[in-house]
């Protein structure tokens, strides 16, 4: 029976600290996600060893005793936070479920990705980021609306209804909130008014695009100027439809977008692509998660469900291709 080390960042490991925004640890995992996946994956014939978070794995990396490690650790600090884990196992030569450093640090830091989405001519929308404050003029150039992000998180942090500005007042009161409490760039893009999709994909050459995902947000599927902020993930405001409701031209293009980016960074296994398709029916990508979320709560089991296996069969599934990567199929 292999031996699976399971990575991750619990909530419980962590306390706030002063000057912390709230949502400081959206992306750490609640400890009974943590045990729901070590029951998925000894489920699919494998013995799990919880090793924990970064600081877990320095300590012990000389003498794990597993096979391979399945990452779902995000972290602690800075924008290659969630490249910790996969460089202390590449160094020690430690196979590992998911993508490597490399791709996760491009696909944590917005700028980045999308500057390589634009490189392989995929569409994503328009952006300029501000360092800082005194930086942000007035420009005739800027069409409203605009959102504005921090430049390197994950789990909507930093997303809230006032993200969404309509003049240059608010954009700079949102810019100087974002720059002054994550303490890294604003990212700011052009909004895109429509509809909001999410696809998973699973597996390498070839990977396997799962049915599309589609935003419900307040009952409605035409979201127009709302979107997915942090408060909303845990609120019943926000669905996800499954399969979405659209129809096959669209259906096409979201799926080859989706696996476009996919390639593009270069992930591995497993990874969620964030799309938004405005009233033309233009489709752009958001962003791509290479290490998403697990919990059941969020979009795999749902998806498991549509392609009709168990939560445990598709995280064995995603186990069995980072096997396969590495010869042990």
């Amino acid at each position: 029976m292999k031996i699976i080390g399971l990575t991750y960042d619990s909530k419980t490991d962590y306390q706030p600290k002063a000057g912390d925004p709230p949502d400081a640890h959206a992306e750490f995992d609640h400890p009974d996600t943590i045990n729901i996946l070590v029951s998925a994956i000894e489920s699919q014939n494998f013995k799990v060893k919880r090793i924990g978070n970064i600081n877990n794995l320095l300590e012990t990396i000389n003498a794990l005793g597993v096979d391979i490690v399945f990452n779902i650790s995000e972290g602690v600090s800075g924008r290659n936070r969630e490249s910790q884990v996969p460089m202390l196992l590449e160094m020690a030569g430690i196979p590992f479920v998911g993508a490597d450093a490399l791709t996760l640090a491009l696909s944590l830091d917005k700028v980045m990705a999308k500057k390589i989405f634009i490189a392989d001519g995929i569409p994503t929308p328009k952006f300029f980021t501000i360092d800082t404050v005194d930086s942000l003029v007035d420009a005739d150039h800027l069409k409203f609306p605009l959102i504005v992000k921090p430049r390197f998180e994950g789990s909507s942090k930093g997303l809230a209804e006032s993200s969404r500005v309509g003049n240059m007042e608010e954009l700079k009161t949102r810019t100087e909130y974002v720059i002054n409490t994550y303490k890294q760039p604003a990212l700011v893009e052009e909004f895109i008014c429509g509809q909001e999709f999410t696809v998973a994909i699973v597996g390498n050459n070839p990977a396997q695009i799962l049915p599309i995902i589609q935003i419900k947000i307040d009952g409605s599927l035409q979201l127009n100027d709302k979107f997915y902020t942090f408060a909303r993930i845990s609120s019943d405001r926000l669905e996800y439809v499954c399969p979405a409701h659209i129809g096959q031209d669209l259906k096409k293009k979201l799926s080859e977008l989706s696996l476009r980016a996919y390639n593009a960074v270069e992930c591995l296994d497993f990874a969620r692509i964030d799309l938004r398709v405005d009233r033309g029916g233009r489709p752009y990508v958001l962003e791509i998660n290479p290490l998403p979320s697990l919990s059941i709560e969020d979009v795999f089991p749902l998806l498991a469900k549509e392609i009709g296996i168990t939560y445990e069969q598709m995280v064995g599934k995603i186990l069995n291709y980072a096997l396969g990567r590495y010869g042990f199929n």
